[in-house]
């Protein structure tokens, strides 16, 4: 799969709390999750935003609470995939688990700047900036991941490996009930 954006940069360090405040943890509307995503750490910045940009951090990308809200925010946002130097090991879970893709480059995320083209092949492992003229080479995500990525998260992947429909349209939201 092919994922293709402008970028949006944040430095080191930002936390679940930066990405989704504590005090919307208790929503269950996607959209106004959504809404409220980056409303500390990036004020303004999802109403600019296109569907399928990508957001690119540094290191420890997702540090703090265990939240599984803070990726679904991003998705639901309209955020592609995330690009970061490194990321706090549950969030990077949890991204997946809800959908999102997310991939580990320091070249990449060092580069890039607000604006810049990105292209990331999930499958090949290279996340190319287009504006740049650049190409990094990073580890795909594994096929699991992949599966549940391309299934919308892993509900929506057990549920199709059940052979089960989700019990409502408000399931696809990542197990926030």
């Amino acid at each position: 799969m092919m994922l293709a954006g402008s970028a949006w940069t944040l430095g080191d360090n930002v936390s679940t709390d930066e990405i989704l405040p504590g005090k919307y943890m208790g929503l269950t509307d996607l959209a106004e999750l959504a809404a409220h995503a980056l409303e500390t750490g990036a004020p303004g910045l999802v109403g600019r935003l296109e569907r399928g940009d990508i957001l690119v951090g540094g290191r420890n990308f997702g540090t703090g609470s265990s939240r599984q809200q803070a990726p679904i925010a991003l998705r639901e946002a309209g955020f592609g995939a995330v690009v970061a130097a490194s990321f706090a090991r549950i969030f990077f879970r949890n991204s997946i688990n809800v959908g999102l893709p997310v991939f580990f480059s320091v070249e990449a995320a060092g580069e890039a700047e607000d604006g810049n083209r990105l292209e990331i092949d999930t499958e090949g492992g290279v996340i190319r900036n287009v504006t740049q003229g650049t190409e990094h080479v990073v580890p795909p995500l594994p096929p699991f991941a992949r599966e549940l990525v391309a299934a919308g998260g892993l509900i929506r992947y057990a549920a199709g490996r059940l052979g089960q429909p989700l019990v409502s349209p408000e399931s696809r939201n990542g197990g926030i009930r």
